[in-house]
């Protein structure tokens, strides 16, 4: 698969990958902006400008002129912030590549930002999700986030507080706007059938005029410091407890990124992993594990989620702090790495069927110096080694590396016992 980057004038990057034998194309524009880029008191802001930058602009007159604009296309649009990046992409046909990309380029640079207090409203509403009827934050992703970074941004909502919402004024979202949103700040990506040059002509057309300039530091991740609390325990009114198991890891460019992605579908990839098995199956303590794992410039971390009855959990600890340790100490079944690694790279075979996975793969990943096809991808998988995976095991899972969050109805729990747990088990 190739896959071809261009650079204009004012330092856009423009990522085209030809895909001529699917038949949509996927556009998208990568701005490395997110929640960590929030500035103190205004939580949330660069989510609240993602949406902004659907109430209208210069060129359309609201959001349903743009979404008309789109379907008009045999397309859709759509937009998601994270952490440390901000996207907006539309499903488009081939036929029609370059006028979704000027609708694109409308919405990026010449917003109108108005009807701020009507969207204040809409957030507000997506906020509530993660808080309760007390307005605790109840939200395990937020909640272990305060205890791996503890008074940093990339630990908070991406949404933003409901009190920081309320803040945000149009000034805010403009000089955020003004600040973040710099050609060199971003790239544009088109995944598809379609011709490159007139792809690049496009992007030249409607975002050559965009203007340069540097965009304001970032704020570090501090070094952790060994006395911040490592659990949280969260009452909240519901028939089971969510619980969270974290393990700080890596930035996303350490060379270890491919091990740990291996270790994460060992332990808890599907109905064949080891969490699954021994939870789910053996046990009959939860419906399902997930797993994830967190990479950003300078740091990251890997999570174990499930939920399970209140009685249970202090078992459901056990068994998997028991599985982490097993996977340190002994050695893996050739057949069981054999098998994990055969589905992640049929996975990612699998994914070259995609225009949206194509396009985050090549333009998320020039956004972030990130970029990998996937036959360098399934070549790092072929490399890594059962040695290699027990050895990232053995360093993540020691007991000055576990974190826990649990919410839920937490009458009875022995903390003690938990804490104990985290520190020996």
């Amino acid at each position: 698969m190739q896959h071809q980057t261009s650079s204009l004038a004012n330092g856009l990057r423009v990522v085209s990958v030809p895909l001529p034998h699917l038949h949509s194309v996927e556009l998208a524009v990568y701005i490395k902006v997110g929640a960590r880029n929030d500035p103190p008191g205004r939580s949330g802001l660069s989510h609240f400008l993602e949406h902004m930058l659907f109430r209208g602009t210069s060129d359309y007159a609201d959001s349903l002129a743009i979404e008309t604009a789109f379907e008009e296309l045999g397309g859709s649009v759509n937009a998601a912030t994270d952490a440390d990046s901000t996207c907006f992409y539309a499903r488009i046909h081939p036929n029609h590549a370059a006028q979704g990309l000027a609708i694109l380029a409308s919405m990026v640079l010449r917003p109108t930002l108005q009807g701020v207090d009507l969207e204040r409203r809409i957030i507000g509403e997506e906020a509530l999700e993660d808080i309760n009827e007390q307005g605790v934050v109840t939200n395990p992703d937020l909640v272990m986030g305060r205890l791996l970074w503890p008074g940093h941004p990339l630990g908070g909502a991406t949404v933003g507080s409901l009190e920081d919402i309320e803040r945000i004024s149009e000034s805010d979202l403009r000089d955020h706007l003004t600040a973040w949103y710099r050609p060199g700040n971003a790239v544009v990506v088109v995944a598809g059938p379609h011709d490159p040059a007139a792809m690049l002509a496009a992007a030249q057309a409607w975002f050559g005029n965009w203007q340069p300039q540097t965009t304001p530091p970032v704020l570090p991740v501090p070094t952790r410091v060994q006395d911040n609390r490592r659990s949280a325990f969260v009452p909240d009114a519901d028939s089971q407890i969510t619980l969270q198991l974290a393990f700080p890891a890596f930035r996303r460019d350490d060379p270890r990124i491919t091990g740990l992605k291996v270790l994460r579908r060992l332990l808890a990839g599907g109905g064949c992993s080891r969490l699954h098995l021994k939870l789910r199956e053996e046990l009959g303590l939860v419906y399902a594990v997930d797993s994830a794992i967190g990479a950003y410039d300078e740091t990251g971390c890997i999570t174990f989620d499930c939920a399970t009855a209140p009685e249970n959990l202090t078992a459901v600890i056990a068994a998997i702090l028991e599985q982490l340790r097993q996977v340190s100490e002994n050695p893996i079944p050739p057949q069981e790495l054999e098998r994990v690694r055969t589905a992640y790279l049929a996975d990612l075979d699998y994914s070259r069927d995609s225009v949206t996975e194509m396009g985050a793969r090549y333009g998320w990943g020039a956004l972030m110096g990130m970029v990998r096809s996937i036959d360098d991808d399934q070549q790092l998988v072929r490399q890594v080694t059962a040695d290699q995976v027990r050895g990232l095991a053995r360093h993540l899972f020691q007991a000055d590396n576990r974190f826990l969050a649990a919410i839920g109805p937490l009458e009875g729990i022995d903390r003690t016992t938990i804490e104990g747990l985290l520190q020996t088990g």
